[in-house]
């Protein structure tokens, strides 16, 4: 396997060194995807999740609200992210929590999704979004298992 370097810049303002972030978290994501495949990862506990994905998830400036998918074994299918937010807030439509999910013929689904603050106490917003897709997932025969509220990488 290749060696991968991250930039290392000090102004995160300048458009230049944003992108060359953003080319980095991309190919970490796509190692993360990789060992997915690879090794049939099995989502036992959440603290099974949460050690995937704290460290990247940890690093975004906004909220990014990711969905897991799952076979009828708790392996992982699948990560998709559903939406890039802003620094407190990131909006989704409970269908658009379900499109990836149905596609691949998963039986179940894990959100999570990152506070930047590094506060990973969910809101009341949190809470509601976790029930309505709950909700909405048993309608759809997709058990939603989890979500995960990630922040300061724990």
């Amino acid at each position: 396997m290749a060696q991968m370097s991250l930039p290392i810049v000090a102004d995160w303002a300048n458009p230049t060194a944003a992108g060359q972030l953003d080319r980095a978290l991309r190919a970490f994501r796509e190692l993360v995807e990789k060992k997915y495949q690879a090794r049939q990862v099995k989502i036992g506990n959440p603290d099974d999740l949460a050690a995937l994905v704290a460290d990247e998830m940890s690093l975004y400036e906004q909220e990014v609200l990711r969905v897991f998918l799952l076979d009828t074994r708790n392996h992982v299918i699948k990560s998709v992210d559903v939406v890039k937010g802003s620094v407190n807030s990131a909006q989704v439509r409970i269908a658009e929590l379900f499109r990836d999910a149905i596609r691949y013929n998963a039986t179940a689904i894990i959100l999570a999704h990152n506070h930047p603050s590094g506060d990973p106490t969910p809101s009341p917003d949190d809470i509601a979004l976790t029930r309505q897709a709950a909700q909405a997932g048993e309608m759809l025969d997709i058990t939603v298992l989890d979500h995960l509220v990630i922040g300061g990488g724990r």
